[in-house]
């Protein structure tokens, strides 16, 4: 079976991959009425062997609604007129949801406030501060 290339370790069998077409809806006139041109792409990412379990994990958190109960990730394609293109579309965005949850994210380094903004801060607060005692009553002297 062929393989399709996610990145350079990362490959999924054309086998882990079910097609369905279904009628297309929208506009279309007779055509779309007829020919079931729009395709339902649907990989299982829980039990797939090509997938480490990082990237599976990842997958499942990112796939959002387009994730079943059973672990598939069902797209559907349909934004063409035409069967072939459906099919293509669909894999592209399976192959660009794949690329996404094989790339970790980066790990969030601690900052600190730079002195400046400190001290800005601290102007501000009291420049603040004495706006407002301006505007109580007037002290009898």
């Amino acid at each position: 079976m062929p393989k399709i290339p996610i990145t350079d370790e990362i490959a999924i069998d054309e086998s882990e991959l079910s097609e369905s077409f279904i009628l297309a809806a929208g506009p279309g006139g007779q055509n779309v009425n007829k020919v079931a041109s729009a395709v339902q792409l649907r990989f299982d990412a829980a039990h797939s062997l090509s997938l480490p379990e990082p990237v599976r994990a990842r997958l499942m958190r990112i796939a959002g609604h387009r994730l079943s109960k059973s672990g598939e990730v069902i797209l559907t394609g349909r934004r063409y007129r035409s069967q072939e293109q459906n099919r293509d579309d669909a894999r592209a965005r399976l192959i660009a949801l794949l690329q996404q949850a094989a790339t970790p994210p980066r790990p969030r380094r601690k900052t600190r406030p730079p002195l400046a903004s400190k001290k800005q801060r601290r102007e501000e607060k009291t420049a603040r501060g004495h706006l407002k005692r301006l505007r109580g009553k007037p002290r009898e002297e």
